[in-house]
């Protein structure tokens, strides 16, 4: 540990004054460059006329080459002070115009007078290494720049806020409230029953078990905001399949021909449907095939079925829609609503199904209707299989979460069946309280995980 920094947390050249540019490259009106560090404000003065403004302000400048002296671009520079920054030091940010050679010239400009090309997440880690923020709401900001839809969004805003990071500090708290109520018990073993009433600790413990049950049953719906959740569209060969993937996009993702077949693998996009991401999947005709390719593809598509929260059973007319749902719930658990496409060219006489056949969603990809009924009807799916979308409560995003709080609820639960049956004493099933705090102290970044901190910030662009 250095001035109560966890060791893992400090890079080597913690203390250099780093640089990067933190807006994508490639042509664009501006580009950021970002400069942190102890000598961050004299390392840009040095480059610049006039001075720096007054931390909290911005002024446009002339940013010169140290060699030559010529103007290289003239930004717009903003200063902040430490601690009043998101890395906590003394950071200055340039504006310069975007494109490939400019913000090239300035961090080489700098990086000549004394700074240094950052890690990737460097500028984040140091964020978390002077208590701007925790891992976890480190990694929201992985999360925020990653969302490819509003739920994701607004999950990674209430992350980043410190939402998930409340509900483990709550966690830890009462599990070292239960720790604090052993301690009577051990500290006063002439008692028969020591001074705490047995009943009360197993009634915290069973308490604390609770509440981490409660937060890892909320691992599976953080997954689906994440990555999205897994809707297949199903049918036979020309069923409009493709046409219905294309137009619930709007954009020409999979090849629409009358030919059968068409489609020989899966073919999968993002729909964001507001309250739940979805991961749209096109599947290859399910049908009966000697061809090898198009059996590969069908087998693919059944994979697909098996994993899928919600099929779209595709199928042109009352009898082929039929059969397509029934082969469909052959080979999937999934909710499955059946999809008539091609409404505009239904034949007479096919207008009414079957009534098992009931919540039928009748669409047309070429005149655009039934789209929106589709997409309500398949949010009703969700919200009834997963349970009311709620993308501002505290989540498990991530598998290192979920790990976490599964080892801290394993360790109470252990002590819990420790202390029921009596079978060690409480200075042993102690051990187990101890272990749960570690693990969400782990998840937090409040104890020296360099591992984990290594992958958490391998996956962050430079510049953040």
């Amino acid at each position: 540990m250095t001035d109560g920094i966890p060791q893992s947390l400090i890079l080597p050249g913690a203390d250099d004054t780093i640089v990067a540019v933190s807006t994508p490259p490639g042509r664009g009106a501006i580009a950021v460059v970002r400069v942190s560090g102890p000598d961050a404000h004299a390392i840009v003065s040095h480059l610049i006329s006039p001075g720096l403004p007054a931390p909290g302000q911005v002024r446009r400048v002339a940013l010169r080459d140290p060699d030559s002296g010529s103007v290289i671009d003239r930004p717009v520079v903003t200063v902040y002070g430490h601690p009043r920054s998101y890395t906590g030091e003394d950071l200055v940010e340039l504006a310069v115009h975007g494109g490939e050679l400019i913000p090239a010239l300035a961090v080489a400009a700098l990086v000549a007078v004394g700074a240094r090309q950052a890690y990737p997440g460097e500028f984040t880690r140091r964020a978390v290494a002077n208590g701007k923020m925790d891992i976890l709401q480190a990694e929201a900001v992985a999360d925020l720049v990653d969302a490819r839809s509003r739920a994701m969004h607004r999950v990674a805003l209430a992350q980043l806020e410190g939402g998930l990071s409340r509900r483990i500090a709550t966690l830890r708290e009462a599990i070292l409230q239960l720790e604090a109520l052993l301690a009577y018990d051990i500290d006063f073993p002439e008692e028969d029953d020591g001074p705490m009433d047995p009943s009360r600790i197993r009634h915290a413990a069973s308490q604390v078990q609770d509440a981490l049950d409660t937060l890892l049953a909320t691992a599976r719906v953080g997954e689906l905001y994440r990555g999205g959740a897994l809707v297949v569209i199903a049918g036979a060969p020309n069923a409009g399949k493709s046409s219905l993937f294309n137009a619930l996009l709007g954009s020409a993702r999979a090849i629409v021909t009358p030919v059968p077949g068409t489609t020989r693998d899966a073919i999968e996009a993002l729909l964001d449907l507001g309250p739940w991401p979805v991961r749209l999947v096109d599947t290859a005709g399910l049908r009966d095939s000697t061809d090898v390719v198009e059996r590969l593809g069908i087998e693919v598509s059944e994979r697909y079925l098996g994993d899928a929260d919600v099929v779209l059973a595709c199928g042109e007319s009352s009898a082929t829609l039929a059969a397509t749902v029934g082969r469909v719930r052959a080979l999937t658990d999934a909710a499955v609503l059946p999809v008539r496409t091609k409404d505009d060219l239904v034949a007479e006489g096919d207008e009414c199904l079957p009534a098992a056949m009931e919540a039928v969603i009748a669409v047309s990809a070429h005149r655009g209707t039934g789209l929106d009924a589709l997409a309500q009807r398949l949010t009703a799916l969700l919200t009834g299989r997963h349970g009311p979308s709620r993308p501002d409560a505290p989540l498990l995003t991530r598998e290192r979460h979920r790990r976490a709080v599964w080892h801290a609820r394993d360790e109470v639960a252990a002590f819990a069946r420790a202390w029921e049956v009596d079978a060690v004493p409480a200075t042993v099933a102690a051990v187990h309280l101890r272990a749960a705090i570690g693990a969400l102290e782990e998840l937090v970044g409040l104890v020296d995980v360099e591992e984990v901190l290594d992958r958490v910030f391998a996956s962050f662009c430079v510049g953040k």
